[in-house]
């Protein structure tokens, strides 16, 4: 790999400028390696690309291998003696073995491995094909052997997820690994370029912008129409691209997260005042691009019922981004969750800026309580703490975490620089907090109602002080119910004295309690808990903790 005749992509002039440095004579290539490149004014394959672009320089013969269609050359001369022994075959073991006598034999030879976690995958060794063991060994050993370091001859080994791959090979010091990235902005404006030269410049760039988070592959299906349609203007164009993003996200991801369309902002929230104002700050500076001001996350804490995934939607709504909401990704079989989380990171970097929500966090995370998992939950959290530590990202992609007991979290991921904000959320706390709560419940439900405060707040809201959001909801939806009318104070006070609100008020105020400890202002807090010194605090969740015992 010479000096190239063409402009590269990063990650290629990456891999080219490593070799050239000694560093490996082996790579693995890992992430979009299925996806299409624009090379020349041409969208070609990720292979094609090594072939055309990388290898042919310099190197006088490419081959070509994977399971399905065995080796292929795709430069030089096919009835070389060497390779008579190579074409047609697919066993791993017998074409491995001509492989490595021809490199041993040739100079200037480049080797192609597709879909490489297939033939050395990565599974405990005693679970392992006797096939699979010696893929594994052979793949080691060309790295290792000074014969065919001196070569002039290069491996490369495509996969898309590392964690996919055998890690005597992925973790090899003597194998290097180049991330192929996601589509970025220009990435994605050229192939759009030359999917779709006729479009006028600004709606190019919107559509460019539209599109973040999707590979080459599914723009060209998105802009190559049947030519039987007529051509959509402009507006239907990104109204269609909007409409087939989300599914397309969401069956790229397999299902494990879901792009969500928040329908309403701050304004169908009612009260939380506090939390409003922080979060509205927030989305005031990512909508402005003032990236150094924004939180890497954000971490929403607070019993059950309390507004966290309403108010976490309207935050995304508020701020103008989409929102992506982790879904379980969790897998019984061996490094599918780390490979699932893999592909949703690789998606969401691509997507930036964009608001990532994870709800019950410690049990998205974590696994079962009490579960051995072969360590599957603290290799998936390590990733995802490096991940959200990286700075590159902050006002890219915004984390909000969401659980009703911090205390199980990670102390290590709830630090400054991963989640920097911590907002607690509470039941209301007296009648003119429940007011608004009322009030906003009955729009949201499109209610009629004979409520005028602060006339009725002696029957209206005083008695629902310490009802969580959700309880309020319940009590609102029965006094509709009972009424067959507007909702009067009377059907609210009858609905009030039917309704049976949890009875678990120790646990319910324990989980307050954390989520006081965890704030990360103290003008987030009511007044009952800011006024409290760190002692009287710790002294009252000594006793709760008492009370609640085996229950945390």
């Amino acid at each position: 790999m010479g000096e190239p005749a063409r402009i590269l992509p990063p990650w290629a002039e990456e891999l080219r400028a490593r070799y050239l440095r000694g560093e490996a004579w082996q790579f693995v290539l890992h992430g979009a390696v299925h996806d299409l490149v624009v090379h020349e004014r041409r969208l070609v394959p990720v292979p094609d690309l090594l072939a055309e672009g990388l290898l042919a320089p310099t190197k006088e013969l490419v081959v070509h291998y994977d399971l399905s269609s065995g080796v292929r050359v795709v430069r030089g001369d096919r009835t070389a003696p060497t390779l008579s022994a190579l074409l047609g075959q697919r066993a791993p073991s017998e074409v491995l073995a001509e492989l490595e006598r021809l490199l041993l034999s040739r100079d200037r030879v480049g080797v192609v491995i597709e879909y490489a976690e297939t033939i050395a995958p990565a599974a405990e060794t005693s679970f392992s094909t006797q096939a699979d063991r010696a893929a594994v060994v052979a793949l080691h050993r060309w790295s290792m052997s000074p014969v065919l370091e001196r070569a002039d001859n290069v491996v490369v080994l495509l996969c898309e997820s590392l964690t996919e791959l055998h890690p005597r090979l992925s973790a090899n010091p003597r194998t290097a690994t180049v991330l192929v990235p996601m589509p970025d902005e220009a990435a994605r404006s050229a192939a759009i370029a030359l999917l779709a030269p006729g479009l006028d410049p600004p709606l190019a760039a919107r559509l460019t912008a539209a599109t973040a988070g999707l590979k080459i592959l599914q723009l060209k299906a998105l802009l190559l129409p049947d030519p039987r349609d007529a051509a959509p203007d402009g507006e239907a164009l990104l109204r269609e691209v909007a409409r087939r993003k989300k599914e397309i996200i969401e069956r790229e991801c397999a299902g494990l997260v879901e792009l969500l369309e928040p329908r309403h902002d701050f304004s169908a929230v009612g009260g939380l005042e506090p939390v409003k104002a922080e979060l509205k700050a927030i989305a005031n500076n990512l909508r402005a691009g003032r990236r150094a001001r924004c939180p890497m996350g954000i971490l929403f804490t607070g019993p059950m019922g309390t507004g966290k995934t309403f108010v976490a939607e309207a935050f995304a709504r508020e701020a103008g981004l989409p929102a992506l909401k982790m879904k379980g990704f969790r897998s019984k079989w061996v490094g599918a969750t780390e490979a699932n989380l893999e592909r949703i990171l690789a998606v969401v970097r691509a997507m930036g800026p964009v608001i990532v929500i994870i709800d019950e966090v410690e049990r998205a995370l974590g696994g079962e309580e009490g579960e051995s998992d072969g360590g599957t939950s603290s290799r998936v959290m390590a990733r995802l703490k490096e991940f959200m530590a990286d700075t590159e990202i902050r006002g890219r992609v915004v984390f909000v975490v969401m659980t009703n007991r911090p205390d199980k979290l990670d102390a290590d991921l709830k630090r400054a620089g991963r989640l920097d904000r911590k907002i607690p959320f509470f039941p209301p706390q007296d009648a003119e907090e429940v007011e608004p709560v009322l009030l906003a419940l009955l729009r949201r439900h499109q209610l009629d109602h004979a409520l005028e405060f602060p006339r009725d707040r002696a029957a209206g809201s005083a008695p629902l002080c310490g009802y969580s959001q959700a309880e309020i909801e319940q009590v609102i939806l029965l006094a509709a119910e009972r009424a067959g009318g507007p909702v009067t104070p009377a059907e609210i006070a009858a609905a009030i004295h039917d309704f049976l609100p949890s009875r678990d008020r120790d646990m319910l105020d324990y989980m307050e309690l954390v989520s006081v400890f965890e704030a990360s202002n103290r003008r987030l807090l009511p007044r009952r808990w800011a006024v409290l010194d760190t002692e009287a605090l710790q002294e009252q969740l000594s006793v709760l903790k008492a009370r609640v015992g085996a229950r945390r």
